[in-house]
């Protein structure tokens, strides 16, 4: 019997300690300073996003960023005015970027998992079906300062693993 009332006691205290807690840490801080926003969560009435200032360099005089990690769709660092939208009958990505015409023009090959039927395990003539939307993945670089220090350092495991797609040949790795 007495063991049951010092559980209910011990129980009673920490009942009161967590009520006292959650009582006193409601409405102490505001929702608008929750995030990185600042701003009203139910209304984006006065939300304003910042201005993105995307590289308007035309292509082949643009600063190339390093891709961010292995196998990292690289950044689009030239002006992508016009070209869009990308459909699977109209791709003017791939007017510089085939494989077939890139080097002519100084220009990033698209890799050869984008020539890769992942359904079938073969190598195509032209674009893969799932991969001719290039910004689905690629986006387009900018000069904006980030919300938060991004303090990842990548680490690549060839020499070029910054500056190229390996994907396809270690695509399984791992799996086997």
């Amino acid at each position: 019997m007495m063991f049951s009332k010092k559980r209910l006691v011990v129980t009673a205290v920490l009942t009161a300690f967590i009520a006292t807690g959650c009582a006193l840490s409601s409405g102490s801080v505001s929702e608008e300073s929750l995030g990185l926003r600042n701003t009203n969560l139910y209304t984006e009435d006065k939300t304003v996003g910042d201005k993105t200032d995307y590289s308007t360099a035309v292509a082949g005089k643009s600063k190339v960023y390093k891709r961010a990690f292995e196998n990292a769709p690289p950044m689009i660092s030239h002006d992508i005015e016009g070209m869009l939208p990308i459909t699977a009958s109209s791709n003017t990505c791939l007017a510089c970027h085939d494989p077939e015409v890139a080097p002519s023009f100084e220009a990033t090959a698209i890799p050869r998992s984008h020539l890769f039927d992942m359904r079938t395990e073969t190598m195509l003539d032209t674009v893969s079906n799932t991969r001719y939307s290039c910004t689905q993945c690629h986006a387009p670089q900018s000069d904006n300062k980030p919300l938060v220090k991004n303090i990842f350092e990548p680490e690549f495991r060839t020499s070029d693993g910054d500056k190229q797609s390996n994907l396809l040949d270690n695509l399984n790795e791992g799996v086997q």
